[in-house]
């Protein structure tokens, strides 16, 4: 697994690595209070988004992500952020998540396009044995989308992480794994088809 920055092109979609420079794009379609109601930052002012955005890019320099900005292609627009963390190379396992999407994208091809460039990369390029996915227990939507893009629900960590808020949250997990992979592939790619 060669972990480093790369740029993840798409039809509708590219994974941008994510840069500093990207903190007004991220600011005009971020600061959405629904975009931050199941996650375990604090995310309500531009200095809230910077700090989100260092501290990604921190630990990409430490090795343990890979975080992009979104980019709805035909506008060239920064409709939010993805990344692989927890990156695990002796096991050969990462976890995709910290995805957002400003409301106005969502319920459209991009999420299925990201997960499907990400989900290639890691098993094509870096041939992952496992991908892992989480979410608030309490964040019904993620869920849905987890299951319809054919990850497996695994269970939930009880007092899995404590939040900026200082709630305390239980996390679900879900994964897909080498095994699946073609298949989770074929049922993304028939999602992503235009019909006649």
């Amino acid at each position: 697994m060669k972990i480093e920055p790369v740029i993840l092109d798409g039809e509708i979609v590219r994974l941008e690595p994510m840069r500093v420079d990207h903190l007004p794009a991220l600011c005009k379609v971020g600061l959405e209070p629904s975009l931050w109601e199941w996650t375990s930052n604090i995310v309500k002012t531009e200095a809230d988004l910077e700090r989100y955005v260092r501290n990604a890019l921190a630990d990409q320099n430490l090795g343990r992500s890979v975080p992009f900005v979104t980019v709805e292609k035909e506008s060239g627009t920064v409709v939010g952020s993805t990344r692989f963390g927890n990156i695990d190379i002796p096991n050969r396992k990462v976890e995709i998540g910290w995805t957002w999407i400003a409301p106005k994208w969502q319920r459209t091809a991009i999420n299925t396009e990201a997960k499907l460039l990400m989900l290639t990369h890691a098993f094509e390029v870096w041939k992952c044995i496992r991908v892992e996915l989480k979410t608030d227990v309490n964040n019904e939507r993620s869920r849905k989308a987890m299951k319809r893009i054919g990850c497996a629900e695994e269970g939930i960590l009880r007092n899995h992480m404590i939040t900026e808020t200082g709630r305390v949250r239980d996390s679900i997990y879900f994964s897909i794994i080498e095994s699946e992979w073609q298949a989770v592939k074929e049922l993304l790619a028939s999602k992503l088809l235009v019909p006649a």
